[in-house]
């Protein structure tokens, strides 16, 4: 599950990074509202965690831009301590939940999961099954063995888990695990498809990552590794 913490204290975004990447989420960083918004309005993330005060434009501003966009990505306000006023405005914008200043990362983290609960689609931490594999966070399991994934390919291997039979293209995969800006190359996301692909093997898995030429990557059970 990919989130973005838009948050312009940097050594407190910094923080909530930290914890989030050790629960195995990939996480992306703005500090000032309309940088926010162009990373929001690109709809590859998966939970939004909004500071209320920010340069250049304010959380509510951004938010009301992200559902005027018709984008219902989940969103966590942090607001100042007291400020009821503005909680109000941000639930009547369509923020899912909020935290008030100061928090203990911890909480966030714990409110990231119970949204998730909540959300079947948001289901990090929790388990992905197609046919006869299943993953946990970063292991990999058929009824044949085990494997260890790394971040990325546990990333990839979610995203293509999630999306059932359906193709994948390159540009999904880079954009929800590197990232709407990242600079990665299609080689990369070839690299890391290898890789699943070997340790699906090592396990016995029936189930199988395929290349469908010019458009993406998809899971199946047997079968080539390509079709057309």
């Amino acid at each position: 599950m990919r989130i973005l913490i838009v948050e312009d204290e940097k050594h407190i975004a910094r923080s909530i990074a930290e914890v989030l990447k050790k629960d195995s989420y990939a996480v992306d960083l703005a500090h000032d509202g309309e940088y926010g918004l162009d990373c929001a309005l690109s709809a590859i993330y998966d939970v939004i965690v909004l500071d209320i005060m920010l340069p250049k434009m304010d959380g509510l501003c951004v938010l009301k831009e992200i559902r005027g966009a018709n984008i219902s990505t989940p969103v966590i306000l942090l607001t100042a301590k007291g400020e009821m006023e503005d909680r109000v405005r941000g639930l009547d914008l369509g923020a899912d939940d909020y935290l008030a200043k100061p928090f203990y990362t911890e909480e966030l983290s714990a409110r990231i999961r119970a949204m998730a609960r909540r959300k079947p689609e948001l289901r990090q931490g929790g388990m992905f099954t197609f046919e006869d594999i299943e993953l946990t966070a970063l292991s990999l399991h058929s009824s044949d063995g085990e494997t260890t994934l790394l971040p990325k390919e546990a990333q990839i291997m979610e995203l293509l888990i999630d999306n059932g039979e359906l193709v994948i293209s390159k540009e999904t995969i880079i954009e929800k695990v590197w990232g709407f800006d990242a600079e990665t190359e299609y080689n990369q996301v070839e690299k890391h498809i290898s890789a699943i692909r070997k340790k699906l093997s090592h396990i016995r898995a029936k189930a199988n990552i395929r290349t469908v030429r010019g458009m993406g990557y998809m899971l199946t059970i047997g079968g080539e590794n390509n079709v057309q």
